[in-house]
């Protein structure tokens, strides 16, 4: 009987173990053969940690120093046999799974740019240079416009601006910026909303004396009806 060893291999920060699989022998052309590996037979039957029935094939699975039937090692969540997935296999809360499934389940891709949450590994995003978005952040950070398909959009100062936007600060922008120039801008702008006020007053008052003067609704009207 061949062996399949899967060896624990030290793993980054994270507190599931990575363990790399090395096949001995294998007539698996998925995995690679370690050639300083030596075929050897069982002296002594095996019972698979999966299914607690005795191996009698002619090949096995080690790992987390337990033996596996090649068709009970699978991953928890898609269920595939993990002999022929890959090299290598993960396990945390109590579950063995596929790297795909690992990195779906509990891996990252990064913090979103926007809202500086984490983004699920596998969850579609939106990318800007090097900052990455989750979709519903993807949008303009002055006004919360959402994108549409060949909206055009700047990253401004590592936040993103719709044209809009990005045009009105660069307008800004070039004023010269001191405390006079915005104190100028602020008396201009109450300017002209006294000019349009008093523009509106003047109008009231003006109709209001023509209504008058034209004698309609007056009792002293010579126009009343007989």
């Amino acid at each position: 009987m061949k062996m399949m060893a899967l060896q624990f291999l030290p793993t980054p920060k994270e507190a599931p173990r990575d363990m790399d699989m090395k096949a001995e022998g294998s007539r698996n052309p998925a995995l690679p053969v370690d050639g300083g590996s030596i075929s050897r037979p069982l002296t002594e039957s095996a019972n698979c940690a999966a299914c607690q029935k005795p191996i009698r094939e002619r090949y096995l699975l080690k790992a987390l120093d337990q033996f596996w039937h090649e068709d009970c090692l699978k991953c928890a969540c898609c269920d595939c046999r993990l002999g022929e997935v890959g090299s290598t296999l993960f396990t945390k809360a109590n579950l063995i799974l596929c790297k795909r499934d690992y990195l779906r389940l509990f891996g990252t891709t990064g913090l979103c740019s926007a809202c500086n949450k984490t983004i699920p590994a596998f969850e579609m995003v939106m990318r800007a240079r090097g900052n990455v978005y989750h979709l519903e952040c993807f949008a303009c950070q002055q006004c919360n416009h959402r994108f549409c398909v060949g909206d055009r959009f700047y990253l401004h100062e590592n936040k993103i601006l719709c044209e809009y936007d990005y045009e009105e600060r660069m307008v800004f922008a070039n004023l010269p910026y001191n405390i006079n120039s915005i104190s100028l801008i602020k008396r201009q702008t109450q300017h002209l909303q006294l000019q349009q006020q008093q523009q509106q007053h003047h109008q009231q008052q003006q109709q209001q004396h023509d209504d008058r003067s034209s004698g309609y609704g007056s009792t002293d009207s010579v126009f009343d009806a007989k």
